[in-house]
């Protein structure tokens, strides 16, 4: 009976014969494969490929390099639709599986498979949001976005599961490569999915070019930080449980996993306290917030006994990704700027590549501070970026404040 009205709901938001359900199973699978893949890859890096904390940072810069590029990408392709792009991306991202499960795991061959997979992914990434929005009945985008994104993040959960399962029973042979090799075939099954999409839908135009204005600055400066302070706890904080706690692959998947659910429930709460009390006083708060989480991360080890400390610091990450999803505020910061929606989506998708840019400087600087001054000055840099961030946040003026003077 439940599967029956699971199936009514997604008939009721989604148009019947738009071939809605091969994309969906599409993104179910490949949420499986990079929950998979995510769930063992830093650990991964730093037992089988031997990766240290500079080799983490650069790896995390190409990693992050296609963000930057997708714009170029998606404007040299303009003549490709919204299907066809999905369907690249899909087999792009296959390529990249299949170069982690195939090739020697050296850091070189490592650091190509994880670039490769990450151009795939970020070509995807947009194309899930216009074919969500294609396949939409009327008045049912946001319905349509939000149900496409539960069904990766419940696809990626169970790849997180898998992970946590298979590596508590086979705790001693480290099956990675069987894992990327069935996370290769699970990309393949979704590119045969992919390939039942039809259709010529047009790619977002926001999405192409970058779009600058100057009442737009300080969103653009917000951007900056957040994306310098979240690039620290993406990449090195799972890494220095890793390397300076020891846990294993299973206990980061589960780390993962705990982190998706916290997220998935207090989401809709950030939400209404960011409709309640305005999007300034919570940019404000959420990054004085992280002062305390970073301090703990960092100086974890130097107040409490080992195992103490390590699960102070999984608390810690977790928090930080619960207070990760105040950054939407910042979406109506510019919403209240904004004259049309097409303002909001350009300037959003501008200020996604300025993140992006900033980010893959800080993974670099992020590995050299670890590795020559230790973790304490990586966090007390990123508790100090924090500080910056609510500085300016502080110093908006909110849509009443400007109508006023």
């Amino acid at each position: 009976m439940k599967k029956q009205n699971s199936v009514l709901n997604f008939k009721n938001i989604f148009t019947e014969g738009s071939g809605f359900k091969m994309f969906l199973l599409s993104v179910l699978i490949t949420g499986i494969s990079y929950g998979i893949y995510k769930g063992m890859l830093d650990n991964f890096l730093a037992e089988i490929v031997g990766m240290g904390e500079m080799d983490r940072g650069v790896t995390e810069f190409f990693r992050e390099l296609p963000g930057i590029l997708l714009i170029f990408i998606l404007a040299t392709f303009y003549m490709l639709s919204a299907e066809t792009l999905y369907k690249v991306g899909a087999v792009i991202m296959l390529v990249g599986m299949a170069m982690h499960a195939a090739l020697p795991p050296t850091k070189v061959f490592a650091t190509l498979a994880i670039c490769m997979y990450s151009v795939g992914e970020h070509i995807q990434i947009g194309m899930k949001s216009t074919l969500s929005l294609k396949y939409a009945k009327p008045d049912c985008g946001g319905t349509a976005l939000g149900a496409q994104t539960a069904v990766n993040q419940i696809g990626t959960l169970f790849g997180y599961l898998m992970i946590i399962l298979a590596f508590s029973v086979f705790a001693t042979s480290q099956p990675y490569t069987e894992f990327f090799w069935i996370a290769v075939a699970l990309a393949a099954v979704s590119v045969v999915f992919s390939t039942k999409i039809f259709g010529k839908s047009e790619t977002d135009k926001t999405k192409r070019r970058f779009y600058f204005d100057r009442k737009y600055t300080k969103y653009y400066m917000l951007e900056m930080f957040y994306g310098a302070r979240k690039q620290v706890f993406l990449t090195f904080g799972p890494y220095v449980l890793i390397l300076f706690y020891g846990a294993n692959a299973a206990t980061i998947s589960l780390l993962f996993a705990i982190s998706a659910v916290a997220c998935f429930f207090a989401s809709p709460l950030v939400g209404r306290i960011i409709d309640r009390l305005g999007y300034k006083v919570v940019m404000v708060a959420d990054t004085l917030i992280l002062v305390a989480v970073c301090f703990f991360y960092g100086f974890a080890h130097h107040l409490f006994p080992k195992n103490i400390a390590f699960i102070i610091c999984c608390i810690n990450y977790i928090l930080d990704a619960v207070i990760s999803l105040a950054s939407m505020a910042s979406n109506l910061y510019v919403q209240d700027l904004s004259d049309t929606q097409e303002e909001v989506k350009a300037t959003i998708s501008t200020g996604v590549s300025i993140n992006h840019v900033i980010t893959i400087f800080i993974a670099l600087c992020g590995g050299w501070i670890w590795q020559t001054l230790g973790i304490e000055l990586l966090f007390i840099t990123s508790a100090v970026l924090g500080l910056c961030n609510s500085a300016y946040a502080a110093s908006i003026k909110t849509k009443s404040k400007i109508k006023t003077v």
